[in-house]
């Protein structure tokens, strides 16, 4: 998303604040919970990137596009377990 940290220095296990550098999008809080997910994901993000760079940074993929489907986007989990879809960026 290009989020960056708002601020530095907050302890482990605190909520942070993320912010589009640009200005243009929303802030959002990300807040650490102690318990493992169990359930379907609150909240999903669809994101444009690449697939191997996000690989390189932990997340794993768990559904491959599937053209017959008309699904052309990825599924992954980061390495929490959180589920978010990956488009390839236009062009």
């Amino acid at each position: 998303m290009g989020y960056v940290r708002r601020g530095e220095g907050e302890p482990a296990g605190r909520p942070v604040a993320i912010v589009d550098p640009v200005g243009g999008g929303p802030l959002i809080w990300v807040v650490p919970v102690p318990e493992g997910k169990v359930v379907k994901n609150r909240m999903h993000h669809d994101v444009y990137g690449d697939v191997e760079r996000l690989r390189g940074l932990g997340a794993r993929v768990v559904q491959e596009p599937d053209a017959a489907k008309g699904i052309p986007w990825h599924v992954m989990r980061d390495p929490e377990g959180n589920e978010f879809c990956v488009f390839a960026p236009a062009g």
